[in-house]
């Protein structure tokens, strides 16, 4: 069997993805326009549910590269972890958590640490139907006898009362079957 090379989109074609795929374009049709299979259109829009991700920011209490480049400096000067944390007005205890998490002291440095943390600030959550087998059996046949998202998480709510992992929100059962509605004939997380 052939191996198949990898595509990558950067964020521009990213971007156009999704504002195709609002737009109401199929997926064929987006694919074309990149000289792409469908299939990798697909696993732009199917991780989210088909729905467009929020554009990713850092909170504002988290640390800045500059405040990162203020300790890398500081470390390199030998300055006590209190003394940088007082000049940029944090506790010392933040200052101390971000320097061994990121090497230490002798091996901290500021663009390297602030990648990771973007890196760790991801959170990839897969879909609750995908990882709880009762509850993606329970969704699927309560949906072939033609109930509604909402009659299923209510139901659910009331016969598993006090057991979350038994338990999903009418939201996350549209999502599972949006992209199904879109013309796709895998199911993002529901399994018959």
């Amino acid at each position: 069997m052939k191996q198949r090379r990898r595509i990558y989109y950067s964020a521009a074609q990213r971007s156009e993805i999704w504002d195709r795929w609002q737009a109401g374009e199929p997926m064929s049709s987006i694919g074309r326009r990149f000289d792409r299979e469908p299939s990798s259109v697909f696993s732009v829009i199917s991780p989210t549910g088909g729905i467009r991700p929020p554009d990713r920011h850092r909170a504002e209490q988290a640390l800045s590269l500059f405040e990162r480049e203020e300790i890398s400096r500081g470390l390199s000067t030998q300055c006590s972890l209190c003394s940088i944390a007082r000049r940029l007005g944090r506790s010392a205890s933040t200052i101390s958590r971000e320097v061994s998490r990121n090497g230490g002291s002798g091996h901290y440095r500021a663009a390297r640490s602030d990648q990771a943390a973007w890196d760790r600030a991801r959170r990839p959550k897969p879909c609750k139907l995908a990882c709880r087998p009762f509850l993606s059996r329970t969704v699927s046949s309560k949906l072939r006898r033609q109930w509604s998202p909402e009659q299923i998480a209510g139901w659910l709510k009331r016969s598993y009362p006090g057991e979350p992992q038994k338990q999903v929100s009418h939201e996350t059962i549209y999502r599972s079957l949006f992209i199904q509605a879109r013309g796709v004939l895998k199911r993002n997380c529901l399994s018959t």
